[in-house]
């Protein structure tokens, strides 16, 4: 089915950054076909109600893709639905993602924390690229400017953690000498080495598609509440953390062009993260 719609799939879009991210593409004067990747059909639809009913009026549309990115057969049918209907997909928003550093840091162990890593790396890292991987061909076959955004975090940078500017310990007492070292909050360091590794696929990706002309991006959204690592939202914002909206409108606005210039760079809402 031949549509003059720009085609984005978005993962994980049924909660959080997703829907955001969905809601305001909907939300744009600029048509769009908009795939909700949703582990969960029944919860890709519930979503889509509720934006329909917030945004009453829009020249895109909302369609339900069963997509689970730890599920290989999932993503190879959610790539064949993809192509059996439209021939090409122009932007892959990669946005499912998980972290359990918080059931870690809740039952210390060894195996505790190889669950915590392993899980962080399957869905963060692994079933990303198992996921750009499918729908590569896809991106190459479109006509217009493809686009591919990873979803990474201000908790991925080298920089800041080495000047010190990490958000997770910034509020955290030094840590004495010794051993054991004493309780605190998480570090989320399982997530945030995940993420570091994300960046480093956005750029192998902007590598190997350069000639294609895709464009590769990492975004960094910001502090956001969602329900990240089961903390709350409302957790979230009671320590500083801005609405997921934030994190949809930047996302928007990558996707519709705005943001080409730093391809190949993480983009945040001020400026590029560094490293």
């Amino acid at each position: 089915m031949a549509s003059n719609k720009t085609i984005v799939l978005v993962t994980g879009a049924n909660t959080g950054i997703g829907y955001e991210t969905i809601k305001a593409l909907y939300a744009s004067a600029t048509p769009h076909t908009l795939l909700m990747g949703s582990r969960s059909l029944d919860k890709a639809h519930e979503a889509i109600k509720k934006i329909q009913s917030d945004v009453p009026e829009s020249s895109s549309e909302i369609v339900p893709v069963q997509l689970d990115i730890e599920d290989d057969d999932s993503i190879e049918k959610s790539a064949q639905f993809v192509q059996s209907t439209y021939g090409k997909l122009d932007v892959l928003v990669n946005n499912a993602g998980a972290s359990f550093d918080p059931v870690m840091a809740a039952t210390p162990g060894p195996k505790a924390l190889r669950e915590a890593w392993n899980h962080t790396y399957s869905i963060n890292v692994t079933s990303t690229e198992a996921t750009t991987q499918a729908f590569a061909p896809l991106l190459v076959a479109s006509s217009s400017t493809a686009r591919i955004l990873f979803i990474t975090s201000g908790l991925s940078s080298f920089a800041h953690v080495a000047g010190g500017a990490l958000a997770a310990t910034a509020r955290s007492p030094a840590i004495p000498a010794g051993w054991p070292k004493p309780a605190g909050p998480p570090s989320f360091i399982a997530y945030r080495s995940s993420k570091a590794a994300l960046n480093m696929q956005m750029l192998e990706w902007s590598r190997v598609l350069k000639e294609d002309g895709v464009k590769v991006f990492c975004i960094s959204p910001g502090f956001l509440a969602t329900g990240l690592g089961g903390v709350g939202s409302e957790k979230l914002k009671a320590v500083g953390a801005a609405d997921a909206s934030v994190g949809g409108e930047l996302i928007r606005d990558v996707v519709e062009g705005g943001r080409d210039a730093d391809a190949g760079l993480v983009v945040a809402k001020d400026g590029v993260q560094k490293w």
